[in-house]
């Protein structure tokens, strides 16, 4: 299965719990139908991403980066690329550049869909985003990499400013989720 096969059932099978994402899932779905280069950069119209909420072991706690081009706290994500063999294996793979954090284990999803601007291209293009979260092993710690203008484990309810709301979306879906199926040492 290629990477755009796994994201097109992966989009096909999810369940939206909004309104608003269930009309973002159908357009994804219609994306990734018309354009063959829906999952790369270079489709400059948009192209999907994946965002990654790193939880602390205890889901007290999610792990935010400062992004230089947007400005704001927002979570672990960026595009696609050549080896990837699904949506989750790239929210994985940034997840685990972007914190430094080995041992990072990926909750089932995805969580949440989120559409938002960027400047991959001028004018400006999509980011057709699907979210994750994650959990760090007990004591993990964070390097800040070059994507970042810093990094902190902030409480899910108490997520600094700037961010957005699908920041804090994301980071309280991912809480909710962990709690009602934690993860287990052998998973």
């Amino acid at each position: 299965m290629t990477l755009r096969e796994d994201a097109r059932a992966a989009l096909a099978r999810w369940t939206a719990p909004t309104p608003g994402e269930e009309v973002l899932r159908k357009e994804f779905l219609e994306h990734v139908d018309a354009h063959e280069d829906a999952m790369w950069r270079s489709c400059a119209p948009g192209h999907l991403t994946a965002t990654t909420a790193v939880l602390s072991h205890d889901g007290a706690k999610v792990l935010l980066t400062l992004h230089p081009k947007a400005g704001m706290w927002l979570p672990m994500g960026g595009h696609c690329e050549v080896p990837d063999v699904s949506l989750e294996a790239v929210a994985l793979r940034e997840a685990v550049e972007e914190s430094g954090i080995a041992g990072l284990r990926l909750l089932p999803g995805p969580l949440a869909l989120d559409r938002h601007r960027v400047w991959c291209h001028p004018p400006h293009s999509w980011h057709l985003d699907v979210e994750y979260g994650a959990v760090a092993p007990p004591g993990a710690e964070f390097v800040i990499s070059q994507e970042s203008l810093d990094m902190r484990w902030v409480p899910v309810d108490d997520i600094p400013e700037p961010t957005d709301e699908a920041t804090r979306r994301l980071a309280r879906r991912a809480r909710a989720l962990l709690a009602d199926r934690p993860l287990s040492e052998s998973s």
